[in-house]
């Protein structure tokens, strides 16, 4: 099949579901869009994560049309609490507290489990009619004038534009010649659901513990999702523990202001890392979401990162085709990256930041924080910034982004 002006997304998970819908819905139909992604013949999804879908972000799903099939799942946070202890602390007084919202009735986030998403992003696309292929992108040849996109089902797209959205290990990326700089963390992320005798409502729990953050997410019902950060010997081993053996650890850090709490699957853990692509650019060639940056989970900016990625180059492409210009030519693609990169680039800055000042033991250190954070809680603006900051509404804030179609 040779389709010409074709746009193909390789990775048809949250970033590459997300830019086909809000490329459908700004380019319409006459402009193909092609996702691939062997991933596609394994629905439903069986992540076991959660995500806190932000403000901007939302407005995001609202506007391809995915929110609504997940509405009555998504859990809003309408509380958030900070603590910085050891753990064997008898208390964890709080140092910090927001409200959740960010305008009147307008929850900062909602927690949305990815398989949910996933799922809704999937249904939602097929009804667009986004042509949808269970295969990897097995090549391509790019030239100024095109990019020729081979699948592995054997068939060739002349397109106008390939989109990397297959994860930290891009293949794409790596095809492509683009570099990374980053490290690994001697940290993993255990994930794990648990369910508690009370309610939550609402509220979401950051503990600085001298590991790691170990967060408590709320879910719809009485459920919490946790992602709870050990040195990676560590958390090997408690992953490898008994039922009993981890519940006893998870209750130590989870305490029992919820009530009697349990695991309701069994913990994961994922070793944790930071990157970001030295261009998210190459001819014919653009990267979003994990294929072009990782950070750490401290601030759960990672998805929402990418789902800003996803929102500033639809801008960009549906912009350009109304021009009438080439939807991959270099300066459509260097307006993408001029937008993104520095945003993405700050925000590792400050998650190492805040990796390093709280998985930390040092009694100084811990001193500058509590300070800190006593010191912003006890500032109203200052709060309020933190919280649209984090929310996805300052700085230059694509279309999509602001709940405004394209």
């Amino acid at each position: 099949m040779s389709v010409q002006g074709s746009i193909v997304i390789g990775g048809g998970a949250f970033a590459g579901l997300a830019l086909a819908l809000a490329l459908r819905q700004g380019l319409g139909p006459e402009i193909p869009v092609i996702v691939a992604d062997p991933a596609l013949a394994t629905r439903p999804s069986r992540d076991p994560r959660a995500t806190a879908i932000v403000a901007a972000c939302r407005r995001l799903f609202e506007a391809i049309g995915a929110w609504d099939d997940v509405r009555s799942e998504a859990q809003p946070i309408l509380d958030m609490v900070v603590t910085d202890s050891k753990l064997e602390d008898a208390t964890r007084p709080a140092f910090l507290n927001f409200a959740g919202d960010v305008a009147p009735g307008e929850p900062f986030a909602h927690m949305v489990e990815n398989r949910r998403l996933i799922d809704a992003l999937v249904v939602r696309a097929e009804a667009e009619g986004i042509d949808l292929r269970a295969t990897t992108v097995a090549s391509y040849d790019a030239r100024a004038e095109g990019i020729d996109v081979t699948l592995g089902d054997g068939s060739v797209i002349a397109a106008s534009l390939l989109v990397a959205a297959d994860g930290a290990r891009s293949k794409l990326r790596e095809r492509a010649g683009i570099a990374t700089h980053g490290w690994e963390y001697d940290q993993s992320g255990i994930v794990v659901t648990v369910g508690h005798e009370r309610d939550h409502e609402g509220r979401a729990e950051e503990h600085f513990l001298p590991a790691g953050p170990f967060a408590i997410l709320p879910l719809s019902g009485k459920r919490s999702s946790l992602v709870w950060t050990e040195r990676r010997a560590e958390a090997a081993r408690i992953i490898a523990l008994s039922d009993e053996e981890f519940h006893a650890e998870l209750e130590q850090r989870f305490g029992l202001h919820l009530g009697e709490v349990k695991a309701l699957d069994k913990p994961r853990a994922f070793p944790l890392s930071y990157f970001v692509a030295r261009s998210f650019i190459a001819t014919r060639l653009a990267l979003v979401g994990d294929a072009a940056h990782v950070i750490h989970p401290i601030a759960g900016q990672g998805l929402n990162m990418g789902l800003k990625d996803v929102a500033a180059l639809a801008e960009v492409v549906v912009d350009a085709a109304r021009l009438g210009m080439d939807l991959g030519a270099a300066d459509v693609l260097e307006r993408y990256q001029r937008w993104r990169r520095f945003d993405t680039m700050a925000m590792g800055v400050a998650t190492n930041s805040l990796n390093f000042l709280f998985s930390n033991q040092s009694t100084l250190l811990r001193t500058v924080r509590d300070i800190g954070l006593g010191l912003v809680d006890r500032a109203p603006p200052l709060k309020n910034l933190f919280i649209r900051q984090a929310a996805g509404l300052t700085g230059e804030v694509p279309r999509l982004l602001k709940g405004e179609a394209l």
